[in-house]
């Protein structure tokens, strides 16, 4: 979890384990550490760009950043 993200978790840890039902996407994990879908902008698993509706596979290593701007 970046750019404050973690602040927004009750652990405030950027980096987590979590154990989710086999079939969970990444809007199930966000929702699980309680971050709301207006602060998901980028997400990677394992790197590659993915959407919310990616489902999540034991291993997988979930990246996410919030909105940005600037300029």
């Amino acid at each position: 979890l970046y750019a404050g993200l973690a602040d927004l978790t009750a652990s405030k840890e950027r980096r987590r384990t979590l154990k989710l039902p086999e079939g969970s996407t990444i809007a199930d994990a966000l929702n699980f550490l309680g971050i709301e879908k207006p602060l998901w902008a980028i997400m990677l698993v394992n790197g590659i760009h993915a959407s919310p509706e990616t489902k999540l596979q034991e291993g997988d290593l979930l990246t996410v950043f919030p909105p940005v701007a600037g300029g």
